[in-house]
């Protein structure tokens, strides 16, 4: 919901970093599987209740989604490129809730249910892509991506938002859980009628 506006804002200083780092040589993908790697990192320090540290690089990771893009715009958009980024950013997702369920065995239901709920935005993300490009659908609404990119209620500032709210307040994971994979559900449902708008009535 909050990514095309948040785009308009950090794109310009990312694009410059994008440039800046394009012109040294450094790939793109090297900066993906860099930023990958933090954010994994984060799910030991979950596990052992370094919620702070862990939420550096969780927000490191972050960043460096943002630049991968920013450095492939000024070299060349590949399609292993836009596949690599997405398929890092679902593990992280993922590994994220895991950490918490690791930290504390009360977490584990709600961390189980907000993983089943990913996967409800997820398949929905990516199901509706593929269509996209069947049918020749593009959007620039959230930059010049290698994907076709569905909004909807709960997109990636909000997941980090929901993130940055459990590392700080662990204890209240439980209820960030629910309530967050409650409005993943919602994202799904729109996804699905916003399919059906799109090509169920085509043939």
């Amino acid at each position: 919901m909050l990514d095309a506006a948040l785009r308009q804002v950090i794109d310009p200083p990312l694009n410059a970093a994008g440039r800046r780092i394009a012109a040294l040589g450094v790939p793109a993908n090297a900066i993906t599987l860099g930023g990958f790697a933090l954010g994994l990192a984060a799910v030991p320090l979950l596990a052992f209740d370094y919620y702070l540290a862990a939420l550096a690089l969780i927000l490191l990771n972050r960043f460096g989604d943002g630049l991968d893009g920013a450095v492939a715009r000024q070299t060349r958009l590949t399609d292993f490129g836009g596949y690599l980024d997405i398929v890092c950013d679902f593990i992280f997702y993922a590994g994220v809730v895991f950490g918490f369920a690791l930290a504390d065995a009360g977490n584990a239901v709600a961390a189980a249910f907000l993983v089943f709920s990913f996967m409800g935005t997820g398949a929905t993300f990516l199901a509706h892509a593929i269509l996209a490009e069947r049918h020749g659908i593009t959007t620039d609404l959230r930059g010049h991506k290698s994907l076709y990119y569905l909004g909807g209620l709960t997109e990636g500032t909000e997941t980090i938002l929901a993130f940055v709210l459990m590392c700080l307040l662990p204890t209240h994971f439980t209820t960030i859980a629910v309530i967050f994979g409650l409005l993943c559900w919602l994202t799904t449902a729109a996804r699905i009628y916003a399919a059906w708008i799109t090509f169920g009535r085509t043939r």
